[in-house]
């Protein structure tokens, strides 16, 4: 059964709480939203979050049943004194707010994310995690409708080399970094594991799930190996 959104009350919310812009703008790009996509921009987010029905918190606290929900309420997350008096509910406005620049939105978060800065990557986030709920909103297009207003992009992965893993490997350590600290890099396939095991255990961040860890080292010992054969090289 889907909620019905506010859009009264939440426009008004728009021109209290954030500077972004227009409720409007975000009403249309949720209608339109691509849920696929917003699947591929949530790995950023898979480092320190799960989204399930019965997931367990990681770094950060799981994200079922978000969109719409009281802020900081997931049970047995401690969440930042920040985010507490941010009070008030997860509406898609706010959401896109936050995503956009965490730190801005609500200072004294203890989230690291840097934020996405597209308005497509936001809208799509959104979409796909009120997929990922007991009582979702109703943005105002079918799956189909969605789709046929899209128009086709090809996908972005900065100085990456395209090739198969790039995706995974992509939304994974973007979540934390540029892709230009992966590129610049040269480790054996062994080296990148152990690298991981690193930020796990003294970064803090979440294990990658599988088949994704697979995916990403095969990419990463193939493409950016101790010979560095992708390594961007100045012109000369």
């Amino acid at each position: 059964m889907f909620r019905k959104m506010n859009l009264g009350a939440l426009a008004l919310g728009a021109t209290i709480l954030s500077p972004l812009p227009a409720f409007a703008d975000l009403t249309d790009a949720l209608a339109s939203a691509d849920v696929s996509q917003g699947e591929s921009v949530f790995r950023k987010c898979k480092a320190c979050h799960v989204a399930a029905a019965d997931g367990k918190n990681k770094v950060g606290p799981n994200l079922y049943n978000i969109v719409g929900a009281s802020v900081a309420t997931v049970d047995g997350f401690k969440y930042s004194a920040a985010l507490t008096e941010y009070g008030g509910d997860w509406t898609p406005e706010r959401l896109d707010a936050f995503l956009a620049k965490p730190k801005a939105e609500v200072k004294g978060t203890k989230m690291g994310f840097a934020g996405l800065r597209k308005d497509d990557d936001r809208a799509n986030l959104i979409a796909y995690l009120n997929t990922l709920s007991d009582t979702p909103m109703e943005f105002g297009a079918t799956p189909a409708a969605a789709e046929a207003t899209l128009p086709e992009e090809d996908p972005e992965f900065g100085v990456l080399k395209v090739a198969p893993g790039v995706e995974e490997t992509f939304y994974a350590c973007t979540a934390c970094h540029s892709e230009m600290i992966v590129a610049q890099q040269g480790l054996t396939r062994e080296h990148w594991d152990e690298s991981f095991e690193w930020m796990v255990e003294e970064q803090g961040m979440s294990e990658i799930d599988e088949p994704d860890r697979t995916i990403i080292l095969d990419y990463l010992a193939k493409h950016y190996n101790e010979d560095r054969p992708n390594f961007p090289r100045p012109l000369n």
